[in-house]
């Protein structure tokens, strides 16, 4: 950006608006670990400034968000889309396009709003005035390539998971409860308190049949469960939340190999059949809790 000070496509109606910074990482682990790209990007906004505009304004809520399909709602993208939208916004720069989104959808709606009210985009190499032909087709083939990189990425990581375990050496990490020995063997982990603890949660699940109300009566009583840390091995004990409790209370691997090929039918098939969520949940949890997943 620093080489296009004089850039021919910035305009004094584009300098007369304000200019938005966007920045974005996908994980809480990137937005910790990784300082130096948020410190690139946050850049950004001195290279817009010296492009011009005076009102700049960084928009960096959306740092831990990813920006792939499925992903949750991002706020700071959809401030960005109405700002442009409101005709108040004569640049958008972001350090990559691929921070700006990762998925068709969010893109073209970009680009469909900033051709519309003329608001320019700039990465770290370019300028880019959607009036024109060429910057319109750069900027589509970056968007696909943002969006394809994503899928290559998956692809690659999916297959190496793949390949480990045809060997016989990917090895996740185990749900609260288990543990492995000596030999690699997985069994139930020696603290009995582990054990009792995500045992109670299944019995007080079949006392009241409602995950919200088992969840509230762990949290009236002020008891902890065992849940496995964001990073480590080590397990911390923790008031639950209601997705914990629903995490517990869906895990396969508390049930039975057989066990969980019948469930997994009845599922299906009631789920087919238009029931409702707490009578699936009450035929998948018939069985007995914390068997050992290898017998």
């Amino acid at each position: 950006m620093t080489e296009l000070l004089c850039s021919p496509k910035i305009k004094p109606e584009h300098l007369a608006r304000k200019a938005i910074v966007y920045l974005r990482q996908s994980s809480e682990k990137q937005v910790r670990y990784n300082l130096e790209s948020q410190r690139l990007q946050y850049e950004v906004a001195d290279r817009i400034r010296n492009l011009g505009w005076r009102d700049v304004e960084i928009i960096d809520s959306d740092l831990g968000f990813s920006a792939g399909m499925a992903s949750a709602r991002r706020e700071g993208f959809e401030r960005v889309l109405s700002w442009v939208a409101l005709g108040e916004v004569g640049i958008v720069g972001s350090r990559e396009i691929s921070r700006l989104s990762r998925t068709d959808k969010d893109w073209c709606r970009l680009l469909e709003v900033c051709q519309i009210f003329g608001t320019l985009i700039a990465d770290e190499q370019q300028i880019y005035d959607l009036n024109y032909l060429d910057d319109q087709l750069v900027l589509g083939i970056k968007g696909t390539l943002s969006v394809v990189e994503l899928k290559v990425l998956r692809q690659r990581m999916q297959a190496g998971q793949e390949s480990k375990a045809r060997r016989g050496e990917l090895f996740k990490r185990l749900p609260v409860g288990y543990t492995r020995d000596l030999t690699g063997k997985v069994v139930l982990h020696p603290d009995q308190r582990i054990c009792e603890a995500i045992r109670l949660v299944f019995v007080k699940f079949r006392e009241r049949w409602s995950i919200r109300q088992t969840f509230q009566w762990f949290r009236d009583h002020d008891l902890e469960l065992p849940a496995n840390p964001i990073q480590g091995t080590k397990l911390v004990w923790k008031v639950p939340t209601q997705s914990l409790v629903r995490d517990i209370l869906s895990t396969r691997h508390y049930w039975s190999t057989a066990g969980w090929r019948n469930i997994r039918a009845l599922r299906v098939e009631l789920k087919n059949a238009g029931s409702s969520s707490p009578i699936i949940m009450r035929v998948i949890l018939t069985g007995p809790p914390m068997k050992r997943i290898d017998e």
